[in-house]
C-alpha cells in the first residue's frame, strides 16, 4: 500500500529491515512469556549499533471496550484486582474498560462482543473503532485495539467474570460527565480513579464524539 504525503512526513527513518536479531532465547514461560534477544540495529548517525541484549515481554493483541449508553449518557467500567497495581496509592483494584486477549485467527470485533458478554453480561448494539496502540513498546509486544460499544446500561451493575480464569469483576455505572471531571482532577500519582491508558484514551475519545453518538 502506498503512503500519502502526510504518512510520509510522519514515517520513521528506519523499518524492520534495519534490525538484525542474532539470537532469541525463552527465559521464562508461565502465565506470560519473556524472551531474551541479542540484536543490533542501524543508527541515526550512520552505521550499526554494537550487539546488545534486551528482554521482551511477549503478550499478544488484546481488545478494550468502553461501554456507553447514549440515551442515559452513562458509562460502565469494570473494577477488578490488578497485580501490577499492588503498590498503587489507591490500591490494586482498578476501574477499567472491558478487555480481553485475542487468540490467533480471531476477529477483533467478535472478541470485543464476547468480552462484553463475559465481563458485563451485555449485548452490543453498535461497535465503534477508537484506536489501536502499543501500551509499552519499550519492553512489551502487546498491541491494544480500542472500541466503544453502545449498550443499554439500565440495571447493568453486578458481578461477572469467569471463575476458571480467576476473574472477579464488578461492573459499575457512572454518569459520563462525572468521569470526564475525574480525568481533569488534580490527583497525586496513583490516586486518580481513572488510572490506566486504555480507559483514559477511550474516555477522551468519548468526550470528543458523544454528541455524534447521541444523535446530536
Amino acid at each position: 500500500m502506498q503512503r500519502d504525503s502526510s504518512q510520509e512526513e510522519l514515517a520513521p527513518e528506519f523499518s524492520a529491515e534495519s534490525v538484525q536479531v542474532v539470537s532469541r532465547e525463552t527465559v521464562f514461560k508461565g502465565f506470560f512469556t519473556m524472551l531474551r534477544l541479542r540484536l543490533r540495529h542501524r543508527l541515526f548517525r550512520g552505521g550499526w549499533s554494537r550487539i546488545f541484549e534486551r528482554e521482551l515481554f511477549v503478550r499478544g493483541p488484546a481488545v478494550g471496550v468502553l461501554l456507553y449508553d447514549p440515551e442515559r449518557h452513562q458509562v460502565a467500567l469494570t473494577e477488578q484486582f490488578r497485580i501490577g497495581a499492588l503498590a498503587r496509592a489507591a490500591g490494586p483494584w482498578c476501574l477499567e474498560v472491558v478487555a480481553g486477549m485475542v487468540e490467533q485467527g480471531e476477529d477483533l470485533q467478535e472478541v470485543a462482543r464476547r468480552e462484553v458478554r463475559e465481563e458485563a453480561g451485555l449485548q452490543v448494539q453498535e461497535l465503534h473503532f477508537i484506536h489501536s496502540y502499543m501500551p509499552s513498546p519499550g519492553g512489551s509486544s502487546e498491541r491494544l485495539h480500542l472500541y466503544c460499544a453502545l449498550v443499554s446500561l439500565s440495571g447493568a451493575e453486578g458481578c461477572f467474570g469467569l471463575q476458571h480464569e480467576n476473574e472477579d469483576i464488578r461492573l459499575r455505572v457512572f454518569q459520563a460527565d462525572r468521569l470526564f471531571e475525574a480525568m481533569a482532577g488534580d490527583f497525586a500519582p496513583g490516586e486518580s480513579p481513572v488510572d490506566n491508558a486504555a480507559t483514559i484514551i477511550c474516555l477522551q475519545w468519548l468526550a470528543l464524539h458523544r454528541d455524534k453518538l447521541r444523535g446530536g
